[in-house]
Order: structure tokens, then C-alpha cells, then sequence
């Protein structure tokens, strides 16, 4: 038997991926893309590489458009870690495992390296299919815990909780990332949001604008921990503007979140050092009527749009920048 599982990218709505300096976050999945992972018994233990993970070119061009579209890990790394990982969860906790071997590969077609998590999906699904074969059951705010712990302690990448809360969870999803929280439990506290609430959303992304999560988190992190009073009050205002968005999907009124998008956006703008591809690629979208924002780090955006033709405005502006947009797909489709 061939063990299945699936997960999928996501797009920060509003705050800021914000557990590591408790904040408040929104965020949900997108439907429109995926990465899975197959997973069967086996005489020895196998990982199997995927596409990104071939060293055999046609041509230099070959390398080096791989490169640009990949970076120079593919994700053998990600399901190595998340293997050994998982192994010291079940150990530390108490759980047992049985002894059969088994093959894993996985497949994906996140696009990559514009801020919608794409690795944290190979690392989830990976964790989730090990789970089924070892008959294993993590409840989903310690599911999140373990897969940010693949990034951050195995691979040493600098990586926040928004991501894998979500994925963990899927939907929509508020998280409340305050210190008393991890203290008392060990994680968030993380509310699933009802998806009708959302108005109508729209992400546009563009490969060659992605911005290093790397030079991102690290930057500011700093800052932050050296107390700069302008990154100390934007991370106040982001969970603010988190919990006001909240409110106003819980009330119903999904379609005055446009305001406190752009604001989040204009905020993060003022203390980073953001690129001017980046820069236009939101410009492109307001001048549509449209609100915008990273669904990340940089190289997507997300925004509320109003009508078929401002949707139809943000395509026409967007497309010869070489963005692509599209409408996500949150919910699971009926079949």
C-alpha cells in the first residue's frame, strides 16, 4: 500500500509572521498549488530525489536556469531532517516505533522562492505520511512545533511558526503567538477562522522578485533584540492590525480588511529595505484599485480585489511585469 499525504502553500494575510516576537498573525493555504508525498514498505530505507533534485544537465544554461528556479538545495535535505526529526519526536515523547523500512519521495510545484512556504509544505506532508506509516497521532499545534524544528534545529534555517501553523491546521487560520502562551502550553494559541468571511482575495507572484528569508528574518531579529524603537512599535502595530482584521472577519466584514492590508504593507516598508521590483509589483496592484501586500518575504503579494474588471485591471498591470496572478483556492474542492 502507497501512503499519500498532501500539503499545501500559504499566504500571510495580515500581521507579521510574528512568533518570535509575539505577535498576532493571519494567515491561510493555497489550494491552487501543492507538494505531496508518497510513502511505502520497503526492504531498506529509501529517499527518492524529485526534479529539483537532479545533477544531470542538458547544457550550462540548463544549470544555471535550475539554479535560478531552485537555489542549490532541493529537497532530499528537507526529507532527510524530517525523517531524523520525527524519529527523535516518537523517542523524546515515548512513543514506539516499528521496525519495517520503507521508500519516500515527494513531488511539488510550489513555486519557489516567493514567500508562499513552499518547503515547509514538503517538510509537512513528509511528517504526516511518517505519521500514518508508524500509526503515530500529533495533535496539529505540536505538528507545527516539530516541522518548524526540522528548519530551524536540523537544517539551521531561519524560519518563524506562521507557516507551519497553518499548514498544520489549513484553511484560515489567527494566531496569537504571546510569550504567556508557549510558557503555559508550549505553543500559540491558534483559531480557525470561517472561510466564507474572506472577501474576494487575489495573489500575484513573480519568481525573479523573491526576497532572501535569510536576510530578512536575521535583519530584523536583531533589531528587534537590540530594542530599535521603530521595529519594537511595528511589531505592536502588526498584531494590533492582526487582531482588528480578526474581528472584522468574525463580524462579517471581510470586505473593510483593504485599509489595514495596505497599512501592513506601507509599515513593513518603512523599516525594511525592500527591492524595487518588489516595489512595483504592489504599485502595480494599488494602481488597479486594488489593496496589496507580501503573502511573505517578498516576490508575492496578496490583496482584496472588488469585481471581475479590477481583477481584470490587476492582470492587465501585472502581466507584462512577468507576474502572474491568479485567484487561491482555500477551500477543498467538492468532487
Amino acid at each position: 500500500m502507497v501512503i499519500q499525504t498532501t500539503s499545501y502553500p500559504r499566504a500571510g494575510l495580515i500581521g507579521n509572521p510574528s512568533d518570535g516576537y509575539h505577535g498576532k498573525t493571519i494567515a491561510f493555504i493555497v489550494r491552487n498549488f501543492s507538494a505531496s508525498v508518497n510513502l511505502w514498505q520497503s526492504p531498506e530505507l529509501e529517499i527518492q530525489p524529485a526534479r529539483r533534485d537532479e545533477m544531470v544537465f542538458g547544457s550550462l544554461g540548463d544549470l544555471v536556469e535550475d539554479t535560478h528556479s531552485y537555489g542549490y538545495y532541493g529537497g532530499l535535505r528537507l526529507l532527510k531532517a524530517s525523517v531524523k526529526r520525527f524519529h527523535d519526536h516518537c523517542i523524546q515523547n515515548g512513543l514506539s516505533l516499528h521496525d519495517r523500512n520503507f521508500t519516500i519521495r515527494y513531488r511539488s510545484d510550489i513555486p519557489p522562492h516567493v514567500g508562499m512556504a513552499g518547503s515547509s509544505a514538503i517538510i509537512t506532508a513528509c511528517v504526516r505520511a511518517l505519521m500514518e506509516f508508524y500509526e503515530i497521532q500529533i495533535p496539529a499545534p505540536v505538528l507545527a512545533n516539530l516541522v518548524l524544528s526540522v528548519e530551524t534545529d536540523e537544517l539551521l534555517i531561519p524560519a518563524g511558526l506562521q507557516d507551519r501553523v497553518v499548514q498544520a491546521y489549513e484553511g484560515l487560520v489567527f494566531m496569537d503567538f504571546a510569550k504567556k502562551h508557549f510558557e503555559e502550553m508550549g505553543h500559540g494559541v491558534y483559531e480557525e477562522l470561517d472561510l466564507t468571511s474572506l472577501p474576494d482575495l487575489y495573489i500575484a507572484y513573480s519568481p525573479r522578485l523573491s526576497e532572501s528569508t535569510e536576510i530578512f528574518h536575521n535583519d530584523i531579529q536583531g533589531r528587534f533584540d537590540r530594542g530599535e524603537p521603530a521595529v519594537i512599535d511595528a511589531m505592536a502595530e502588526w498584531a494590533t492590525l492582526a487582531q482588528q482584521a480578526r474581528d472584522l472577519l468574525s463580524q462579517g466584514k471581510g470586505q473593510d480588511l483593504g485599509p489595514l492590508l495596505n497599512r501592513n504593507f506601507d509599515l513593513r516598508k518603512s523599516i525594511y529595505h525592500l527591492s524595487q521590483g518588489n516595489l512595483d509589483m504592489i504599485e502595480a496592484a494599488r494602481s488597479a484599485g486594488a489593496s496589496a501586500k507580501f503573502t511573505g518575504s517578498g516576490g508575492a503579494i496578496v490583496g482584496i480585489y472588488e469585481g471581475e474588471e479590477m481583477f481584470e485591471r490587476l492582470v492587465t498591470n501585472l502581466t507584462p511585469l512577468g507576474i502572474k496572478v491568479l485567484k487561491p483556492i482555500i477551500a477543498p474542492q467538492v468532487t
